[in-house]
């Protein structure tokens, strides 16, 4: 961290991610208007309580795992991979993964661009493909650094970029998500879809590391 910061980060993001700073575990203001939503959505009885839990549960209960298996047929079928750049819903039902209704963008990896994703403003995230978002994703330090200093923030998680690669920042908004679709590693030619989203972690569709790290 830079010497602006008061706390001390040196251990972040690795071995331990950097947890939120303590203000980001406040009840924000968009804490509470979802919260007022939802108490509205139950009062008017558009749903349920049991409805809303259904819904949570749902969320929490994906992982990685579907967005690897989008980014894996990526690799292999270039006529899917357009259909992922361009959108990201629709293309994952084709596999029959359920991305939900807010739009999400996919970013490709090529050896001329690296891209990253940040949600500068609080914690938006395609929870619906790659599950909850890491505690570092959240706090303020990764949001303020990564579009200040990308390359260096890079680094610190094991990731070094050419500098005659280009980073592209994305910022995640409430009504448009992010994921990048990684380079595939070398040397895979012989592995099948279900080897290749092995490969396919978390943080390389955050575009924090590489495939196959």
């Amino acid at each position: 961290m830079s010497d602006s910061h008061s706390h001390d980060h040196d251990d972040w993001p690795y071995p331990h991610p950097k947890q939120p700073d303590t203000e980001d575990s406040e009840f924000t203001d968009y804490m509470a208007m979802a919260a007022a939503v939802g108490n509205l959505l139950i009062e008017k009885n558009i749903i349920s309580r049991d409805d809303l839990r259904g819904m949570i549960e749902s969320i929490d209960s994906k992982s990685p795992a579907d967005g690897a298996k989008a980014v894996a047929r990526a690799w292999v079928d270039p006529e899917f991979k357009s259909r992922l750049l361009e959108d990201v819903v629709a293309a994952a039902g084709e596999l029959g993964l359920d991305a939900g209704t807010i739009p999400i963008r996919a970013v490709e990896n090529t050896p001329e661009v690296h891209n990253v994703i940040v949600c500068t403003l609080c914690s938006c995230y395609p929870r619906m493909l790659l599950g909850l978002p890491p505690d570092w994703y959240k706090s303020r330090a990764y949001r303020s650094r990564v579009v200040r200093e990308p390359r260096e923030v890079l680094r610190e998680f094991g990731t070094e970029i050419s500098n005659d690669v280009e980073v592209r920042v994305h910022d995640s908004t409430a009504d448009l998500r992010y994921m990048v679709i990684p380079m595939r590693p070398e040397r895979t030619e012989d592995l099948n879809e279900e080897e290749l989203a092995a490969l396919v972690n978390r943080d390389s569709m955050i575009g924090v590391t590489t495939a196959g790290k």
